[in-house]
Formats: C-alpha cells, structure tokens, sequence
C-alpha cells in the first residue's frame, strides 16, 4: 500500500506526515490492518526496538475533584462507586509504589485528584516522591497533580521529580464539551510550565469519547507541536454514574488503527497504552505492542487492571522484552536534546490520568456537562462491555495487596 511505504519512510526520518495521510490512517479497512500494524511496527523498532517500559499507578488521593470532566469517575457529580480517601502518607505511597516497582515497573506515576495541587500538596508530594527515591534506586516519579501555579513544577523537580504528566484529551474545537471548569488553554499551559522547569513533559489523549477522526488527528498534531516525551493513550472507561456511560464507540481494531495513527505522527516519542486497554483491546492487546513501547502494569486510578503477571506474560510471548532501569528510553537525539535543556532522567515518560488536587470544593455542578448532545453513535458501533469495567478495591486506600 504506497500510503503505508510513504508513512514508514516519514516516521524513519522523523517526519511529520500530512493530515491527510493521517486520516486515511483513521480510515483503512479492517481487511489492511495487519499490513497498518506491520507498518507501524517497523517505526517503533526503529527508534524503540522491542523493548517495553512498564509504568506503575499511585493513586495519592480518590475522587472528590471539584473539575466536571465528563469521562472521569472521579468528577464533580460523579456517581461512580469509586474508592474515595484522602491524601495517603509519604510512607504508605511509597510501599505502594515499592509493588510496582517489584513487578518490574521503571517509573511510578504519582496521582491526585482535583484541579491542581496547592502550595501545602506539592509539600505533601515532594515528601512521598523523596521517600520513593530513598527505597528504590533508579526509579522515575512523574506527577500527575493537576493545574500547575507559578513555582510549583520547579517544586516538584527539586524534590526528585523527573516527569509531568498532564493530557490534552481531545482536540481545542471540542474540549468544551467535555470540561467547563477549565479549559484546553489551561491544559497547555500546565504542559509549558512543567517544561520550563526541566521536567520531562508528559500529555496525551482519551479516545472513544465520541469525537470524530478530525478530532484524534486534530489532538495528536496539537500534541506533535508541544513535543511532549511521551504521549499515553487512554481509550475512555464509560463508568456507570459519569456523562459518558453510554459512549461504546471502540472496536479493537479501531484503538489499533488509533495507535498507529499516533505513532506515525510521534515515531520518535514514547507512546504509552494506558488506561482502557483491557476493556476495548481485549485479546487483541499484544498486537498493540507492534505500536506502543510503554504500558501501566496492573490496575489504574480507579478501575482494575488486568493481573499484573498477565502483563508481564503478554509482553514475552508476543516477542518483547521489559526495559530495565539501566536503558534509556528515548531514541539517543531526545535523550540528548532533554539533557541540553536541564531535563531529567532522558528516560522520559508518565501518563497518568485526568485529574490534579483539590479538597471536596464548593464549585457548582455545570449541568451543561451532563447533558451535553454528545454525537450520535456511529451505525454498528460495538456492543457496550461493562462486564469489563471493573472498580478499583484494591491497592491504594485499601487495606487488600495492589495488582503488581
């Protein structure tokens, strides 16, 4: 297929193919996809080989977010039964993430829920992230805290941070409706402000949220222009009690067909499978590893992952390895470049999820949300899984062993 010998040959020299090209991505044939995994395959071995970096969860605080983000169960008016608790101790955050990092995870993602930390919680996570880095040598922490203020990424980064995470979602045209307690500018800001600081940024997307193929490739050029390290892509969870519970709009071979698309537009970038796989990816996820080159080992914020050794199972029996703590992950000219700029670790990643910081806030809940016309499901759209969906109970804010 000369569309896929052109993207190849783009992705090997680090070329940004046309929007053209990356709709028609969007739109091949479930008959083509094995030849569009193939062809993204050969990008990602160039600049990843066949290594997968293994990334572990701590949720620090559940649910109780001011923000109305309409695909998070932790939002504002959520009716999800999540786990909800406040802030854990840096020790208990620690031999939290002290499982994942024995199940062989390289970075530990520190999460909060809310709009972003205050002043007294970037001291609360400074504490954890150096409690984190005195019991497990050679690990990367990324924060995931939410909306940054002056100051605060520099904070984080002299307290050991190596990584931001902070995701756009969707395209600028249609963030509002999905969020109206902040906005898509807001998102890139926070993404700037950590770069600035040396952090290595990391920001992505959610699909399946009902937005058309204009909207992913729109998102992921978005994405391309702010050079994030790495870009997670999240396939939206539709959790009973949030807006989108009844958005079922992904096929396996359609995240595929996502995952590619992002891959021949950030060849060069650590493109993470993060939450949502188990449930759309089903048995097709060891295919997304011709894709991806990073992954969470077991369970997310506050849905259940697959078992953590099932992770690690898939990984050898498709043909890849896990990365070790001694490899850098991202290709010698990014590592290099993060290195000039003051950046961290040249291992570069993150991923986490939506949210930031915040107490129970008194923000009103903007009904405009949950009610917003979402699109109309497209003909044939896949039959709904909740079966698959399944509620954090374990792990952190619990008393039950985490999923590692």
């Amino acid at each position: 297929m000369d569309l896929l010998n052109t993207l190849v040959e783009k992705g090997l020299r680090r070329e940004l193919p046309t929007r053209e090209e990356a709709l028609a991505v969007l739109a091949t044939s479930d008959d083509d996809l094995l030849e569009v995994v193939a062809a993204a395959g050969k990008v990602r071995r160039q600049w990843f080989g066949r290594r997968v970096k293994l990334n572990y969860l701590v949720n620090l605080k559940s649910g109780l977010c001011p923000e109305d983000c309409s695909y998070c169960s932790q939002r504002l008016g959520s009716k999800a039964e999540i786990l909800k608790y406040t802030w854990l101790k840096p020790d208990e955050a620690s031999q939290a993430a002290a499982a994942g990092v024995a199940g062989g995870a390289k970075r530990v993602c520190l999460v909060a829920s809310g709009r972003g930390p205050t002043d007294r919680d970037v001291d609360r996570v400074s504490k954890t992230i150096e409690a984190i880095k005195e019991q497990n040598e050679g690990v990367e922490v990324c924060a995931c805290l939410g909306l940054l203020s002056n100051g605060q990424a520099e904070r984080l980064r002299a307290a050991g941070a190596d990584a931001y995470n902070h995701n756009l979602n969707t395209s600028e045209g249609t963030y509002g409706d999905i969020t109206t307690t902040h906005t898509y500018a807001d998102r890139v800001d926070t993404v700037h402000q950590a770069q600035a600081a040396g952090l290595s940024a990391c920001s992505g997307l959610i699909a399946g949220m009902g937005e058309s193929d204009e909207d992913l490739v729109d998102v992921v050029y978005s994405l391309r222009e702010l050079d994030p390290d790495s870009v997670p892509v999240n396939f939206l969870i539709p959790f009973e009690g949030t807006p989108l519970a009844k958005e079922w709009n992904l096929s396996p071979q359609r995240c595929l067909r996502i995952l590619a698309m992002v891959r021949f537009v950030c060849p060069d970038v650590e493109v993470r499978l993060a939450g949502g796989r188990e449930v759309h990816l089903r048995s097709m996820q060891p295919l997304a590893l011709n894709l991806v080159n990073s992954i969470f080992l077991g369970d997310y914020l506050t849905s259940e992952g697959q078992a953590g050794q099932a992770d690690l199972d898939m990984i050898t029996d498709a043909g890849f390895e896990v990365e070790g703590t001694d490899t850098t992950t991202l290709p010698e000219h990014r590592a290099d470049a993060a290195a000039a700029a003051g950046g961290g670790c040249g291992s570069h990643s993150g991923g986490c999820a939506p949210c930031g910081d915040g107490e129970e806030a008194a923000v009103p809940a903007d009904e405009a949300v949950d009610d917003v016309a979402r699109k109309t499901p497209v003909a044939g759209a896949p039959a709904a899984r909740t079966d698959l969906v399944a509620v954090r109970r374990r792990g952190a804010g619990t008393d039950l062993a985490p999923n590692a």
